[in-house]
């Protein structure tokens, strides 16, 4: 029996953490190509954060943040096809998921395989999809490449250094103490550099033998813009996934022309369907056979719904390793 009613975290208004407050909604009901969710757990993302600070969200979406969730199917819309009530699945989903039912659309929610965690699972949607599509369908990573993952300890930052791994790339990661450049190391990467201790650049030009990095993943910002490009490799492909806290980006054009450098980025919460589609079409088949094996998600902490607030604090201080959770059921 579906309620009329769900408990859900909502944004009162622009603002810190402490702007989010538990609230009562109605269960929304799913539309043609949907599926409703009953949410187990529900990922934290800095998007999230910076829609908290906003005080809304995109045009036309839940002012409900949470941009991923697990749980089980309980209802479909229209032309439903691929999910049936009392499906164990995760999603990506356009805001919601901070809530005990969340609407998700059929081609971006991914089956849970047998055994694996619910929890584990409700981390997966949103790291894997941004690492995917910035480092390999825009970043065009090959095997044998170097890849520098700056932010290496955090959930999309760990689990690009398991991407890179699993297609045979070499990885080097950057972050801001010793415990996270051990995590990093932990974890695969060829190397890390605790950037507060060390200049990069000239670590990245050490480790690869001179030859830089073939792809940066950045969520830096454009504060690394310059340092970046030194740190590239001929023909080098930098991906920015965040603006940071200085969003105009400026280097001289003889730096990226001298390296034939590729500049890019993207946000996939506003990416067109398609490209969603193909995500997740390319990670069905080349990541999830290796789910719980050799890609596991790194959960840092796992909060109860109403302690929204005290996630986003955690998140903020940048001090977690991976992935913070809210847990939905209690």
């Amino acid at each position: 029996m579906i309620p009329a009613t769900m408990n859900a975290i909502e944004i009162t208004q622009a603002g810190g953490p402490e702007v989010l407050k538990l609230t009562t909604r109605p269960v929304p009901q799913p539309a043609a190509g949907q599926v409703l969710i009953k949410v187990a757990y529900a990922g934290i993302n800095r998007h999230d954060c910076g829609q908290r600070n906003r005080g809304f969200g995109p045009k036309g979406a839940t002012d409900i943040p949470g941009l991923e969730v697990s749980g089980e199917v309980v209802a479909v819309g229209t032309g439903v096809t691929r999910w049936k009530a009392g499906d164990k699945v995760c999603a990506l989903v356009n805001g919601g998921g901070y809530a005990q039912y969340c609407l998700a659309l059929q081609e971006v929610t991914f089956p849970i395989p047998d055994g694996f965690d619910m929890k584990m699972a409700a981390g997966l949607p949103e790291a894997l999809m941004t690492a995917w599509l910035n480092v390999f369908i825009l970043g065009r990573l090959k095997a044998g490449e170097w890849l520098l993952v700056h932010g290496g300890s955090s959930g999309v930052g760990s689990t690009a250094i398991k991407l890179g791994l699993l297609t045979g790339a070499k990885v080097i990661a950057t972050v801001g103490n010793e415990a996270k450049r051990e995590f990093c190391l932990k974890i695969g990467a060829h190397a890390a550099i605790n950037y507060r201790t060390q200049d990069f650049v000239a670590e990245v030009e050490k480790i690869t033998e001179g030859h830089g990095a073939d792809v940066i993943l950045d969520m830096a910002g454009a504060a690394y813009a310059k340092r970046n490009l030194q740190a590239l490799a001929m023909d080098g492909r930098v991906i920015h996934i965040s603006s940071g806290d200085k969003n105009e980006y400026s280097v001289p054009l003889s730096a990226i022309m001298g390296k034939r450098a590729v500049v890019s980025g993207s946000g996939l919460r506003v990416s067109a369907l398609p490209v969603k589609v193909e995500i997740v079409r390319q990670l069905n088949e080349k990541v999830w056979p290796h789910l719980g094996a050799k890609v596991t998600p790194v959960i840092d902490s796992i909060l109860p719904l109403a302690k929204a607030c005290d996630a986003h604090s955690r998140m903020e201080t940048s001090e977690h390793i991976g992935k913070i959770l809210l847990d939905v059921t209690i």
